[in-house]
């Protein structure tokens, strides 16, 4: 059966009968769809030669934003998470929705999530989570000028606020206490972005 693919897959078009890198596709059918992530499996030419499947996961661009105080604390997400059974100690993430740019979207998120508002986002990049199976990119904020306001989480979620020195949050990376992958980039390159600046002063 073949379901319409959400807007946020409009990434799929480009890639039907056409070449794909050293791939090549000869088919595409929608599998599944939902207003967060839609399945498509091709039908392609390896780049053996040889016939094959090959199985994308589509969710919706998002953010991850880190805040940080002008002490150098920083403020973590604490949730339970669906699909790893577990909680997980990350920064705050979500989708982009509708026609939101991703600097909105994370202001969004940081207030829906921490109850928290932000005077300035600071851009450190992207990050693909999973680049053979999964189209995802996520947008890395480090979030500055932190004021204080209500939160608003979705239904879905029961969270925790985590305050903990910057220098501690880098260790849960190193450690793998933190294991959300957009989060552990984000802190890290948030340290190199910290050494850079007071390198400049």
């Amino acid at each position: 059966m073949s379901l319409e693919i959400p807007s946020h897959d409009s990434h799929r078009d480009q890639f039907i009968m056409t070449q794909h890198g050293p791939w090549f596709i000869n088919s595409s059918a929608d599998v599944y769809s939902d207003p967060w992530l839609s399945v498509r499996c091709d039908q392609v030419t390896r780049p053996d030669g040889k016939p094959g499947t090959h199985s994308v996961v589509t969710i919706k661009p998002g953010v991850s934003v880190l805040a940080m105080d002008e002490d150098q604390n920083v403020y973590l997400t604490d949730e339970f998470h669906y699909a790893i059974g577990r909680d997980s100690l990350e920064t705050v993430s979500g989708g982009i929705d509708g026609e939101e740019s991703p600097e909105q979207a994370a202001r969004r998120e940081l207030q829906e999530e921490l109850g928290l508002l932000a005077e300035e986002l600071i851009p450190l990049g992207t990050v693909d989570p999973f680049t053979s199976s999964l189209y995802s990119p996520t947008k890395l904020f480090l979030a500055r000028g932190l004021t204080e306001t209500e939160t608003n989480p979705d239904g879905t979620e029961l969270i925790r606020r985590i305050q903990m020195p910057f220098a501690e949050a880098v260790e849960k990376v190193m450690s793998s206490e933190i294991t959300h992958a957009p989060s552990g980039i984000l802190i890290l390159k948030t340290e190199r972005w910290l050494r850079e600046t007071k390198a400049k002063q």
